[in-house]
């Protein structure tokens, strides 16, 4: 697992908006990568890189049937999390590689099109933040992507005062989470619209996350 060196942060106003830009030092293997909070403006891109990700790393647990019904129904981009300011996307040399974020509410997982969100907001000293929607583009796997967001995540979350974090893993994201940190508390089945169902991992960091 790659890790982090150093952690820089800026700001940039875009499109009127004050949003955080995020630079790392990392390893060589993962160089020239940046991390930044997601715009409106991103959406169209990371629909495509979703569908890429979901069909090119997902098909070792997944079949095809369940990969098809996951896309209709529950993957996808989740604009309230960008419109929270919580949603981050790893670029390299302008072109997005990765994303993902954390939540301040309720919704476990699921895009837009996920008929089970819950949109309320959490209560930092009683509830967990929730770790969401994290994707890679399968020809940038293993170069510590995930980790990175991860990362930016767990700090984002503990600076809003949330001490533990959650999350619905797919069955091809628990070996990260797991080296994470996170263990394993449940297996939920999420209903797909073509009949079939998503095995999701509910899983949860227990120890205090570091500001």
């Amino acid at each position: 697992m790659t890790t982090l060196i150093k952690i820089g942060k800026s700001h940039l106003k875009l499109n009127g908006e004050t949003r955080a830009w995020y630079t790392f030092a990392i390893p060589a293997q993962a160089m020239n990568l940046t991390l930044r909070q997601a715009v409106p403006a991103d959406i169209p891109t990371l629909r495509v890189l979703i569908d890429a990700s979901v069909r090119g790393l997902q098909a070792g647990d997944y079949t095809a049937a369940q990969i098809e019904g996951a896309l209709q129904s529950v993957y996808g981009v989740d604009s309230q999390l960008i419109a929270d300011g919580t949603y981050f996307v790893v670029e390299s040399e302008a072109a997005i590689v990765g994303c993902g974020g954390w939540s301040k509410r309720k919704t476990l997982f699921g895009g837009d099109r996920w008929t089970s969100r819950e949109d309320a907001l959490l209560n930092p000293q009683r509830d967990a933040a929730k770790i969401r929607a994290f994707f890679v583009h399968p020809k940038w796997v293993r170069r510590g992507i995930g980790s990175m967001i991860l990362e930016a995540c767990e700090r984002a979350a503990a600076a809003a005062g949330f001490t533990r974090c959650e999350m619905g893993a797919t069955l091809s994201g628990v070996p990260l989470y797991r080296a994470r940190g996170y263990v394993a508390l449940e297996n939920l089945e999420a209903p797909l619209t073509n009949g079939e169902s998503l095995t999701v991992v509910r899983m949860e960091k227990r120890t205090s996350l570091k500001k």
